[in-house]
């Protein structure tokens, strides 16, 4: 690797040869963040939130990064810079390791982990599944880790081992009652659904009362781990994403402002627009201007 700036928040070099990226955008615009990784190197993406695009070969080839999603790239053959665009209102954790850290870590147990295999270890291996809640977990606590600098590489590299360690543990027959870690993972699976429910009904959304009866988890739980896994509160997390829909109906221009706002759950034009303005500092309707213009 190149480039690395060891002191940035972002970036946390734990050891040689490892390290974790967290990237958070709150923005509006797609953030671009680069890198110059070698073939030496496997990469991990973790999109806990929103979404991102991974750009290959001068951009000629994409690879998608969905929310809730794990990517892995290992390519031994050929170098793959770090080239990701992330899209507003979303939270990626990135974990680099090279390939000799990565296998004095496995050595003793990688019979389940198919690249490690000899006669796997000259060829390429891309990977994308959903991840389960204890990973939500861990990645809500590396992102919102609050860490003295003197013990943030000892703090990241607990987390990015345990993080590892779940991510290539394909034991099935893990039993829920018997260990109290995954009692937050059934939570985890609680608030996935509430957030879930809003969304598809989002222009008549549930009250919070409503909500948490529905998934099964008290009031006082849902608001704190909703905040915790996705940064916001139920309604401010949905209100986000209503006005990104908005964003992206008016630029399609299949929509004028009061089919948006009621397809929105408006109940009033009035009401979006003042919504609308509040977040983005422009009227629906001047911004439909200036994207057809």
């Amino acid at each position: 690797m190149e480039n690395i700036d060891e002191s940035s928040k972002e970036n946390t070099l734990i050891e040689q040869g490892f390290m974790v990226l967290r990237y958070e955008n709150e923005n509006k615009k797609v953030l671009q963040k680069k890198m110059l990784i070698t073939r030496e190197y496997i990469q991990f993406h973790f999109c806990l939130k929103g979404a991102g695009k991974l750009l290959f070969n001068n951009g000629n080839y994409e690879f998608q990064i969905k929310e809730e999603h794990a990517v892995l790239l290992y390519n031994p053959t050929q170098d793959l810079p770090l080239n990701l665009n992330l899209e507003p209102n979303s939270w990626i954790v990135s974990v680099i390791i090279s390939i000799s850290k990565f296998h004095s870590l496995f050595s003793n147990d990688a019979d389940h982990i198919f690249f490690l295999n000899p006669e796997n270890s000259k060829r390429k291996f891309y990977d994308d599944n959903i991840f389960p809640p204890n990973i939500a977990v861990v990645l809500s606590q590396i992102l919102q880790a609050k860490v003295h600098d003197s013990m943030r590489a000892l703090y990241f590299k607990g987390k990015v081992y345990e993080l590892l360690s779940l991510y290539f543990n394909k034991s099935d027959d893990t039993d829920l009652e018997q260990c109290p870690f995954l009692v937050d993972e059934e939570n985890v699976r609680k608030i996935r659904h509430a957030k879930e429910i809003i969304l598809e009904r989002m222009s008549e959304p549930p009250t919070l009362h409503e909500l948490s009866q529905e998934i099964g988890l008290s009031l006082k739980k849902l608001k704190e781990g909703f905040k915790q896994l996705y940064g916001d509160t139920v309604y401010g997390y949905l209100l986000e994403h209503k006005m990104t829909e908005a964003q992206r109906m008016l630029e399609s221009k299949s929509y004028n402002v009061n089919e948006v706002g009621l397809r929105l759950g408006y109940s009033t034009a009035s009401h979006f627009i003042v919504a609308f303005k509040k977040k983005y500092g422009t009227t629906p309707k001047k911004y439909l201007m200036s994207v057809s213009s």
